[in-house]
């Protein structure tokens, strides 16, 4: 299973947002110059957050976006499933809206695929951008040692 990179660019981003939150609204360009992103593509993620009610933005020369909750209490999860979808490995077991199987009684490998995305989710679900936050610090500490 490998996500695209709307989930792998989009947790960057929210990333960048959850450093600086609590200060001034950032453009965009800042996250994408940060982030080695590009602004276009950043622009889609970010409308998409947006609409997920992850982000939210304030116009006017001092504009920008900023996280619309505390990096505390945004999931790892959240983001991606924002922008990626339900976690499903096969459509049989996606998260919130599992395609019907005529052979589901009596499949043996759907137990494969259920173990595999509650793993998933379970590791998305138990990292808050916090978390994310906080090891980038103790790197850079290990780093200047």
């Amino acid at each position: 299973m490998r996500f695209s990179t709307r989930g792998h660019y989009g947790l960057k981003a929210m990333f960048d947002l959850a450093q600086h939150y609590g200060t001034a609204p950032v453009p965009l360009k800042s996250v994408a110059e940060r982030q080695n992103l590009s602004v276009q593509y950043l622009e889609q993620l970010i409308a998409m957050l947006k609409k997920a009610g992850l982000v939210k933005s304030v116009r006017g020369a001092q504009g920008g976006y900023m996280l619309a909750y505390s990096p505390e209490e945004i999931k790892v999860g959240e983001v991606i499933r924002a922008l990626e979808g339900p976690v499903a490995p096969v459509d049989c077991v996606n998260e919130f809206d599992p395609k019907e199987c005529d052979q589901a009684d009596f499949c043996i490998t759907r137990i494969v695929w259920e173990k595999i995305r509650n793993s998933i989710a379970q590791v998305m679900d138990s990292i808050t951008l916090a978390d994310l936050c906080r090891e980038a610090k103790r790197k850079k500490k290990l780093e200047k040692s």
